[in-house]
């Protein structure tokens, strides 16, 4: 006779409990003989009870939304990228990848429950998913995302009522020989753009008053030349304070820009409200994808791009003016190795409109 283990026969003897074998034909009460096997069929009595009451698991997920909403659901599913999938919050990451590569392995998604055959996305994230392309946040999380992203990019902190009445910025980089500067309006287009050879670093020592005399005098006859505007930007440099080696150019560029920052507002502040803002050059770089690692990497390419675009588009990206785009683009192909600063000043600019405004909306604010 073949013999189990049973729950039946834990019995307590003597103030201790032993185990003893029970037969699997036991002839105890059926409820004590079944209790492990009935625990273990809780789930499928629920999803025999579920597709009982006319609700079909296969379908769940498509029966929470209309005809209408499926369509539009399935429409972002099936075009957008994966950099456009990783705009909603659920599909960062692997996920807007895995949706891409079930596209391509398997054809269009043709029913919302499909979704559920992604890898990492089950059915409380396809839910959630669909919910979000639908309605992809509310107003109140979306306007303190904006502020989150203003707070981090742009220093020091300013009102959004105020930032969306910006009608121009004069947009300034500084490099070891020049500054350059790029003033746009919100359109945005290139209404000045142009550097200035300033400075150059050496190996000397300088006594610290020669130095400091020297800079605020070049920086100032360089502000003379600067066009009004709304707001001032100054490149952040992302230089680490850790990397001892660059610690005089580090030093030069916190000196340099603390004198930007109190000549500027010198000049041109107005009711006693600064007017010069900074932005972190690698948040520039990330913005227009320039990074690779930590490493920001020339926008000689993108504002080529931007040049061309501004001629062959009828609503480019950024608007140059028709006399200036030939001579601003000899300007780029002879001295592509002494522009740096210049390619900067016009992205960093750019990048500013896009965070305020949005790429695209400048006119609708």
């Amino acid at each position: 006779m073949a013999w189990r283990t049973n729950l039946a026969c834990l019995i307590k003897v003597g103030g201790r409990r032993r185990w003893f074998p029970v037969p699997e034909y036991s002839s105890l009460p059926p409820v004590q003989n079944n209790i492990s096997s009935r625990r273990k069929s809780t789930a499928p009595e629920k999803l025999v009870a579920s597709a009982a009451n006319g609700k079909d698991p296969g379908n769940a997920l498509d029966r929470l939304f209309s005809l209408e909403q499926q369509a539009s659901i399935l429409h972002v599913l099936n075009t957008a990228s994966g950099k456009e999938l990783e705009a909603f919050r659920l599909l960062r990451g692997r996920k807007s990848v895995n949706i891409v590569e079930h596209r391509k392995k398997f054809g269009p998604f043709q029913s919302l429950e499909s979704l559920i055959g992604v890898p990492l996305i089950q059915y409380k994230t396809a839910v959630e998913v669909c919910n979000s392309i639908l309605c992809p946040e509310n107003r109140r999380r979306k306007k303190s995302q904006e502020k989150w992203l203003l707070r981090k990019f742009i220093k020091p902190g300013v009102e959004k009522e105020r930032l969306k009445a910006v009608n121009s910025v004069v947009s300034i980089v500084f490099g070891t020989r020049r500054i350059a500067w790029a003033h746009l309006d919100r359109k945005p287009t290139v209404l000045d753009w142009q550097q200035a050879e300033c400075w150059k670093l050496t190996n000397k020592t300088y006594p610290t008053s020669f130095y400091l005399e020297e800079r605020c005098y070049l920086i100032s006859s360089v502000i003379s030349k600067m066009p009004k505007a709304d707001l001032y930007i100054l490149e952040k440099s992302g230089l680490s304070i850790q990397n001892t080696s660059l610690l005089p150019i580090l030093l030069h560029f916190l000196i340099i820009e603390a004198m930007l920052y109190a000549l500027l507002n010198k000049t041109f502040a107005e009711d006693g409200g600064h007017r010069v803002l900074s932005i972190n050059r690698n948040a520039v770089g990330k913005h227009f994808d320039l990074m690779i690692g930590d490493t920001r990497t020339s926008g000689r390419e993108l504002v080529k791009q931007l040049l061309s675009e501004s001629v062959l588009k009828e609503r480019p990206r950024v608007f140059f003016p028709r006399d200036l785009v030939v001579q601003y683009r000899q300007k780029i192909m002879r001295s592509s190795h002494r522009v740096e600063e210049l390619y900067d000043s016009l992205l960093q600019a750019v990048a500013f409109y896009e965070l305020v405004f949005g790429r695209g909306s400048e006119l609708k604010c």
